[in-house]
C-alpha cells in the first residue's frame, strides 16, 4: 500500500440506527491526515413500483439520508461527495468502491432503515465478502479509537491488515494489541503401537508445534516494528488455542475500541470468500470490525 496515494473512505447510510453508528465511528476514527469521504445511499425500487407514490417517498428519502450523512460528515470532511444510486444495496455500494478506489468501506450491522431496509446483516456479510477493499463494520459507534487487537496468523490478508494500520494515524496514547493464536497439533491415540513408534509420533508433533510458534513469533516481531514505526505502542501475544475464541476474549478482557482481522486466514474453515475467523468476528465481536483483504 504505497503511502503516497490519496486515502479514500466510503460511508454506506440508510438513516438507520446502526448506519448513524457507523458514520459517529468514521468522524472519529483515525484516518490518514489526507483522506476523501465518500457516501452512497440506495434506493432500489421494483419495475412496478416506478410509476407509483413509492418511487416518490424512497427518493425523498434517500435524498434525505443523504443529505444528513453530509452535514455530519462536513465538519470533517468539508468537500465530502454523495451519490444516491438506484440499484441493490450489495451492487450499489461494491460498485461504488471500485469506481472511486476506496480504501475502506465503513457500514452498519443489522439495519433497518427507511432505504428499503438497506444494511440488513446479510447485506453487510454481502459487501464484505464482495468488496474491493477493507470493510469497517460498525455494531455500536465508538467515537474514539484509541486501543486496537489485530490478529496476526502469518497471511498475506493479515500482512495487509498491518500495512492498512500503519497508514492510520495514532491518537494520542495510541495502542495495538499484535494477538497470535497456534492451534497446536495433539499426538493421535496409539495405545496398541510399539513405544518406538509412540515416541517418533510425539516427537514430530513437537516439532510442528515448535515451528508454528517461532513463526508466529517472527511475524509479531515483524509487525511490531512496522507499528512501533508508525507511532503506535505495541502489545505482543502468542497464545495457543482456537484463533477466534483468543481473539474474542482479547476484546472483552480490555478496553478495546477496534478488532482487525483478514478476510481469509490460514487456519479454519473458509466459509464462502470469508474466512471463518472473520465470519465469527463479524457475529460475535461487541466492538467495530475492521476485514482486510
Amino acid at each position: 500500500m504505497a503511502r503516497g496515494r490519496q486515502f479514500r473512505v466510503l460511508l454506506a447510510t440508510d438513516g438507520s440506527t446502526a448506519a448513524k453508528a457507523a458514520t459517529s465511528t468514521a468522524i472519529g476514527f483515525p484516518w490518514p491526515p489526507r483522506s476523501d469521504m465518500f457516501v452512497v445511499v440506495a434506493k432500489q425500487v421494483r419495475v412496478e413500483s416506478r410509476r407509483s407514490i413509492l418511487l416518490a417517498a424512497l427518493d425523498q428519502t434517500a435524498e434525505f439520508v443523504a443529505r444528513s450523512a453530509a452535514r455530519s460528515l462536513a465538519r470533517r470532511w468539508p468537500d465530502v461527495q454523495v451519490h444516491v444510486v438506484d440499484t441493490s444495496p450489495v451492487d450499489a455500494i461494491v460498485r461504488e468502491a471500485t469506481r472511486i478506489g476506496a480504501n475502506v468501506i465503513v457500514m452498519g450491522w443489522r439495519g433497518q432503515g427507511a432505504v428499503r431496509r438497506f444494511l440488513t446483516g446479510s447485506v453487510s456479510r454481502g459487501v464484505v465478502r464482495r468488496a474491493p477493499c477493507a470493510v469497517l463494520v460498525v455494531r455500536r459507534a465508538v467515537r474514539r479509537v484509541q486501543h486496537v487487537v489485530i490478529g496476526v496468523d502469518g497471511s498475506s490478508h493479515a500482512r495487509r491488515a498491518i500495512a492498512l494500520i500503519t497508514r492510520l494515524q495514532p491518537p494520542r496514547g495510541g495502542r495495538v494489541l499484535l494477538l497470535s493464536a497456534i492451534d497446536t497439533m495433539r499426538a493421535p491415540a496409539q495405545a496398541l503401537a510399539p513405544l518406538g513408534t509412540r515416541a517418533t509420533v510425539g516427537a514430530e508433533v513437537g516439532f510442528i508445534n515448535r515451528g508454528r510458534l517461532v513463526r508466529a513469533r517472527r511475524e509479531i516481531e515483524r509487525a511490531s516494528t512496522l507499528l512501533a514505526a508508525a507511532g503506535w505502542k505495541v502489545d505482543a501475544k502468542v497464545a495457543t488455542g482456537a484463533p477466534l475464541r483468543e481473539l474474542i476474549g482479547a476484546v472483552g478482557k480490555k478496553r478495546v475500541d477496534l478488532l482487525v482481522v483478514g478476510a481469509r486466514g490460514v487456519t479454519g474453515i473458509r466459509h464462502l470468500l470469508l474466512g471463518s475467523v472473520a465470519e465469527g468476528a463479524l457475529n460475535r465481536s461487541p466492538v467495530p470490525v475492521l476485514i482486510v483483504r
